[in-house]
Formats: C-alpha cells, sequence, structure tokens
C-alpha cells in the first residue's frame, strides 16, 4: 500500500481542522440562535443540568479538581467535588445567558425592587463618579458569575468604555458572538499584538478601558494566587504606566432565581517603586490578590477549569 507524502497528509490534517471547526462553528451558532427563541430562566435551567452531566467526564474537571485541592487543603473530597459541580452549574448558566445577553443586563434605578440586578448603593455612586469625573479608568474583572455582565454594567451606567476580548479561535463563531457583544458593549478591541496600543490610544481618549485579568499568561509577570507561583497578564499595570488614571474592579456574584449582584470597588491603589513609578509587578500582585478575595467568597462561581498554575 503506497505511503502519503508528508505535504499531503499535513494538507489533509488540516483540511480535516477546517471542516471540524466549521461544522462547530455552525452548531454553536445554531445553538445560539435557537436558544434565544425559549425563555431564558428554563433555559438556564437546562443548560445547567447538562453540564453537569456532561462535565464530570470531562478533562476539565480533572483540572478544576486538581486546582481546587491546591488552592483549599483544608476542604475534603466531597467539598471539593460540589464546589466543581457548582462550577459546571454556573459554567451552563453562562452560555444560555450569552443568547440572551442583550436581555440579562435589568436594572431600573427608579424601581431597583423589580429589577434582576441588585445594585449596592456604593457600588452606584462609584459608577456615577467615575462617569462624570472627566477621566479615563482601568477596570478589571474576572471570570466569576456571568463575566460578560461588567461590560454591560459599564455601558447601561453611561460609560464610554473600551473592552478587550479574546477572539474564539473559529470564525463562524466569532461572528455571532460579536454581533450579540455589540449589543450594549462599548468598543470591542480584540487581544492581539496591537491590543495594548489601542487601549492605550481610548485611555488617552478618556474612555473607561476594562478586561479580565485571571487567567494564566505565558510570558506574564509571577504573582502568588492562593498562596501559589503563577503567571499574570501585566497589561493593565502597563498601560497605567502611559496613563496614570484609577483602577477599579468589578465583580458578578450569581445569586438564586436567574438575579446577580454587581459590585464595583473603590479605588485599587498601584504600587510604585521607589522613583516613583509604578510598579508593574507590584500593580499586577494587588490586583491579583483582589481576585482572590472574590474567589474565596464563591469559589463555585469561578472557572476553576483552566490551568491557573504551571
Amino acid at each position: 500500500m503506497a505511503l502519503l507524502p508528508a505535504s499531503t497528509k499535513a494538507r489533509a490534517r488540516d483540511l480535516a481542522k477546517s471542516l471540524g471547526g466549521s461544522l462547530v462553528g455552525a452548531a454553536t451558532v445554531g445553538m445560539l440562535r435557537t436558544t434565544r427563541y425559549f425563555d431564558p430562566v428554563k433555559t438556564s435551567d437546562f443548560f445547567a443540568r447538562a453540564t453537569q452531566l456532561i462535565g464530570p467526564r470531562l478533562r476539565e474537571h480533572r483540572i478544576g479538581r486538581a486546582n481546587l485541592a491546591a488552592a483549599f487543603p483544608e476542604k475534603s473530597p466531597e467539598e471539593i467535588e460540589e464546589i466543581l459541580m457548582g462550577v459546571w452549574d454556573n459554567l451552563g448558566r453562562v452560555g444560555a445567558e450569552f443568547a440572551h445577553i442583550d436581555h440579562v443586563w435589568d436594572y431600573d434605578r427608579e424601581h431597583p425592587e423589580r429589577s434582576r440586578i441588585d445594585l449596592p448603593r456604593s457600588s452606584i455612586e462609584r459608577f456615577d463618579h467615575i462617569r462624570d469625573d472627566g477621566k479615563p479608568a482601568l477596570i478589571f474583572a474576572a471570570h466569576l458569575a456571568n463575566w460578560e455582565l461588567p461590560a454591560l454594567a459599564a455601558v447601561a451606567h453611561g460609560l464610554d468604555t473600551a473592552i478587550l476580548y479574546r477572539r474564539p479561535n473559529i470564525a463562524s463563531a466569532d461572528r455571532i458572538i460579536q454581533e450579540m457583544r455589540q449589543v450594549n458593549m462599548g468598543t470591542l478591541i480584540p487581544a492581539g499584538r496591537d491590543a495594548p496600543l489601542r487601549l492605550a490610544e481610548a485611555l488617552k481618549a478618556g474612555k473607561h478601558v476594562a478586561m479580565l485579568v485571571d487567567q494564566y499568561l505565558t510570558g506574564g509577570v509571577e504573582v502568588t494566587f492562593f498562596g501559589r507561583k503563577t503567571r499574570a497578564n501585566p497589561m493593565l499595570a502597563r498601560l497605567l504606566r502611559q496613563v496614570e488614571c484609577p483602577i477599579h474592579g468589578v465583580r458578578i456574584i450569581r445569586l438564586p432565581g436567574f438575579r446577580f449582584t454587581a459590585e464595583l470597588t473603590e479605588e485599587i491603589k498601584p504600587v510604585r517603586d521607589a522613583a516613583g513609578k509604578i510598579d508593574v509587578q507590584g500593580t499586577t500582585q494587588a490586583i491579583t490578590s483582589v481576585v482572590e478575595g472574590w474567589v474565596r467568597e464563591h469559589p463555585e462561581q469561578w472557572l476553576w477549569l483552566h490551568r491557573r498554575w504551571r
């Protein structure tokens, strides 16, 4: 039997990968569009049950278990598994909610008791302050509860915002996801080589720049997270070196009954070196420590399913 040349095999693998990606992308597009026709609360419950059924059979479950055991050595195996089931529950709900992303943020200042979102008075005052102070700001968030909501909150409260986001690997899925995100999410800047320049330009133009900061980054600066060394993206601190402005964190907490709490932190003070210049590693550590505090309060709502320590 004749063997195929290596170049032909490579082309065949690339074609198979492309076709596989197209099929997954088509399925993702179809699922998101179909899900929009169903009741968001019932769909959220269904997706949560599905991910709780499927998730424990996946490699990511083992990654999550190892992460949790390292972060919480005092917890029993049963407690770890209970948290993991909460993680899968949350992830399923995020998927269902994304299909309805243009309707999820529901806050009425005149009638907060009728709203899906609970906003503490202190957070409302901070939102209003950073909106009206005439300054740019850097805002960070984490993969907690529904991590798409901070962007919705910013625009809903009148912030002129530029959001750093990571494109999906599948082009067709990227297109529909961008369509949905564009509804109420400000200016979207994809991660890439020109992202730091575009974000710095946004800050100089007075915009509020927001990004997720809690995942491992190869080549990032070393930080301590849950007592263990890891690496984090220093982009926020490096932007602060170019444009000094306030730093705030936004976190979302999932509540029962398809409801959420949204909180905006007080200003996070950057760390400076002996010359008064922004210390990139120290400031990145300060932000990472805030995120750790959030995760400790609601570990079942954080995305433990990636390799945070390597």
